[in-house]
């Protein structure tokens, strides 16, 4: 179980970056455009939120079934640079970067009809993927 959980949280990674950059391309295009936000951008940004969240629930599961998670927390293990970041920094960022896309989301759910929803969503989900990108654990990137 373990095994399937580490390799649907990596390969779901590239559906949540392929997400997030379509969410705010098209976010960023509305905006140029002085286009109002409508419904039909609103479910574009879905593309950037479902499966960030989806990934967290996935991430919260394995963090806590991994022996590289919570089971892991030391003060040792604090003082190794690897295991800092799966135990503290990466879920961190994480939960950070999925407030954001939420919050970023709620907000542009309440301008449809305004250009602010663009705003929104190109600003929120912006930071969340640079934090996002910040800090994926690279060496154990799938095809490394």
């Amino acid at each position: 179980m373990y095994t399937a959980l580490q390799h649907l949280h990596s390969y779901l990674a590239y559906l949540v970056l392929l997400g997030l950059v379509i969410a705010i391309i098209s976010a960023v295009a509305g905006s140029a455009g002085n286009k109002p936000f409508t419904d039909s951008n609103r479910k574009m940004a879905l593309l950037g939120l479902i499966p960030t969240h989806l990934q967290w629930v996935v991430g919260l599961i394995l963090y806590f079934v991994s022996p590289l998670g919570a089971s892991n927390f030391s003060g040792a293990a604090m003082k190794d640079s690897v295991s800092r970041l799966y135990i503290l920094e990466h879920p961190l960022m994480m939960i950070i970067a999925v407030i954001l896309i939420t919050v970023g989301y709620a907000r542009a759910k309440r301008a449809v009809g305004t250009n602010k929803g663009f705003r929104a969503i190109y600003i929120f989900y912006g930071i969340a993927l640079v934090l996002i990108l910040a800090r994926i654990p690279w060496n154990a990137w799938p095809g490394n």
